[in-house]
């Protein structure tokens, strides 16, 4: 393999993370100002969420590549009630946010080097019908896989 195909998969890995871990795998706006806003607000906590990992993988000599997305976000969203609950103790956070930083430093990636993936969906259609009409006109027969069964 190529050294820039290596660097197309670590690019690819990125849009995952945006899409999948962050939810923007459907965006829920409809107006194209409101899409604009949502992606925007995506790219910001994108961004800090890196901001974090990479402040994490300074202060513990750990490399950037390392540090899991999804263990960060996740961490992130486990520890906020607990540094909101010590809003105005500037000391107590300080010592939850260092506290933190290590645990999102030790969860670490494998290391896989020369991995390939094969080009494939992994999600399954979903077992619904499509909506083609406005929601008070559609009159649903049945399960795609089952028919309604008419009561007499």
């Amino acid at each position: 393999m190529t050294l820039t195909y290596f660097q197309r998969w670590g690019v690819e890995l990125h849009f995952r993370e945006i899409k999948i871990t962050l939810g923007m795998d459907v965006l829920r706006c409809q107006t194209p100002d409101m899409v604009e806003k949502e992606v925007l607000m995506q790219s910001i906590a994108y961004n800090l969420v890196r901001a974090i990992m990479q402040k994490a993988a300074i202060d513990h000599q750990v490399d950037l590549s390392r540090i899991s997305f999804k263990g960060t976000t996740d961490t992130l969203r486990h520890w906020s009630t607990t540094m909101e609950a010590f809003r105005g103790q500037p000391r107590k956070q300080k010592a939850l946010l260092t506290a933190m930083l290590e645990i999102i430093a030790k969860d670490l990636l494998p290391l896989r080097p020369g991995r390939e993936e094969p080009r494939a969906k992994k999600r399954r259609p979903k077992n619904y019908h499509l909506l083609t009409k406005p929601r008070q006109l559609m009159k649903i027969r049945g399960h795609r896989s089952r028919p309604k069964l008419a009561l007499s």
